[in-house]
């Protein structure tokens, strides 16, 4: 077994500050949230018509959202309740394709106060228990059970339920990101990825360069949990571009944005345009203030002939009651020190 530690931190160590943007909207993995009250005319138009365009096929299991059921818990998403959004990266949107695993599992938390948001990776090579499967990697629940099943198995780990979830197809991605006119991000080591070298230190990427950038693990030296860490930084700072003045105040750049979202995207039921847009208003503090740390790890191991990510039980107990209390801030906070 190798003994190599990785606890969840924030990826640059602090907070972000809350900037005022004029209203916010906010992008997870490809999921939009925008404030239509920030629109008038073509530009509401547009954000509901790119709205209309999503896919709404995911499978939720029921009794297990935050109130004891799914969807509806967060029709009034103002009413004083933490929120959890599931969001996955695949190879393909359809809800019903079982012939593939995700690479990309986050856990995106609003704080009841929607002050504060936090994105949580999970390792896809975490071992875990799949209800009805018992261990296995954690993507393993997505290919057998689809979003159904990952629902249920984030909710075995951290004992919180989820109340809304997001898929993006990957093969999307290049078209995202130079929708948005690229993103930049603090690369904490240089790398080659398909022809592209991404220096160490900040650099912007777009296209199929910003996809190898959240692709690749074989050529960083931590694999999977430095692969982890890039794709945070990127949906940080996708967020943040979409946040922004450059796209908020240009509806062209914004129907593009919306448009490309929607081809890719596929979400639950209970995700109306009415729900995402009240998500959205709810949140307008949180979404500039956004915290990205990774499940607790011990270190790796093998498993069944296979070799696997080991949850680090003392802090993933810490960690799931945090989700459950809505007190992750604290979590944040202390973490490092125990």
């Amino acid at each position: 077994m190798t003994s190599s530690p990785r606890h969840a931190t924030d990826d640059d160590g602090t907070r972000t500050p809350g900037r005022r943007l004029g209203r916010r909207g906010l992008l997870i993995g490809g999921l939009v949230l925008v404030p239509v009250a920030a629109f008038g005319g073509y530009q509401a138009w547009s954000v509901a018509d790119g709205l209309n365009g999503l896919q709404r096929g995911l499978d939720l299991p029921t009794g297990t959202g935050s109130a004891g059921s799914t969807a509806p818990t967060t029709a009034d998403p103002a009413a004083g309740s933490a929120v959890d959004v599931m969001l996955l990266g695949s190879d393909s949107r359809d809800p019903d394709a079982e012939d593939g695993r995700s690479d990309t599992i986050m856990l995106l938390h609003l704080a009841a106060d929607r002050k504060n948001a936090y994105l949580i990776s999970f390792p896809r090579d975490l071992w875990v228990t799949v209800p009805g499967r018992g261990k296995a990697k954690i993507n393993s629940a997505y290919a057998d059970g689809g979003s159904n099943l990952m629902a249920k198995t984030l909710n075995e780990l951290t004992g919180i339920g989820i109340d809304h979830a997001a898929v993006i197809d990957f093969s999307g991605f290049a078209d995202l990101t130079e929708a948005v006119g690229g993103v930049t991000v603090n690369n904490s080591r240089a790398f080659d990825s398909h022809g592209y070298h991404y220096s160490k230190g900040s650099i912007t990427i777009a296209g199929k360069e910003a996809l190898w950038f959240v692709r690749e693990r074989h050529a960083l030296p931590d694999g999977d949990f430095d692969r982890a860490a890039n794709q945070r930084k990127v949906v940080k700072a996708l967020a943040a571009k979409i946040a922004g003045p450059s796209t908020l105040a240009n509806p062209g750049k914004l129907s593009d944005v919306i448009g490309t979202v929607s081809k890719y995207v596929t979400v639950d039921g209970g995700l109306d345009n009415t729900t995402l847009l009240g998500l959205a208003g709810s949140m307008k503090s949180a979404a500039g203030s956004l915290v990205t740390l990774q499940a607790p790890v011990s270190g790796t191991g093998m498993m069944d002939g296979q070799s696997v990510d080991l949850i680090d039980s003392a802090r993933m107990k810490k960690l799931a009651a945090a989700l459950q209390q809505d007190t992750l801030d604290d979590y944040v906070a202390t973490q490092r020190s125990d």
